[in-house]
């Protein structure tokens, strides 16, 4: 017969191995989520490169055509369809020889800003604070990480 009372061994975590656990979730959440909104974004962006690059082509075919890019402040073309995640603007000049397309980031993507031109000049204007600065590179290409 002991002199202690027995205790019984239950099952279960205490609420020490609990916190503990908790803690480790919330250090590798707050490493993953940010990962994750990054690779989504760099999965959006496609949408402005590709639409541009499109749009381009649709203009290059106006333009043998019709001799200018479009009556001024308009392009000849109609804006791409269909965008989820950015907005789309595109102004010409000089009598219809030049245009300038941007397409500009909303939603999950908002902060990116991408441009093109009548000679396939490709510029990024603007990238959300998250990704860091513009690199000096960002003035004659894309940004997509």
């Amino acid at each position: 017969m002991s002199l202690l009372p027995s205790r019984r061994h239950g099952s279960g975590f205490t609420l020490v191995e609990l916190m503990v656990v908790m803690a480790i979730v919330a250090i590798l959440a707050s490493i993953a989520l940010p990962a994750y909104t990054k690779y989504v974004q760099r999965g959006d962006v496609v949408e402005a490169t590709q639409g541009l690059s499109q749009f381009r082509v649709q203009m290059e075919q106006f333009y043998q055509d019709n001799g200018n890019y479009g009556a001024p402040p308009a392009c000849g073309v109609a804006n791409p369809v269909g965008l989820v995640n950015f907005t789309f603007n595109c102004a010409s000049a000089g009598g219809g020889q030049t245009y300038l397309a941007t397409m500009t980031g909303i939603n999950q993507v908002a902060g990116f800003t991408y441009n093109i031109d009548q000679n396939n000049n490709q510029s990024t204007t603007a990238i959300p604070s998250s990704w860091g600065a513009l690199p000096a590179y960002a003035a004659t290409s894309w940004i997509v990480r």
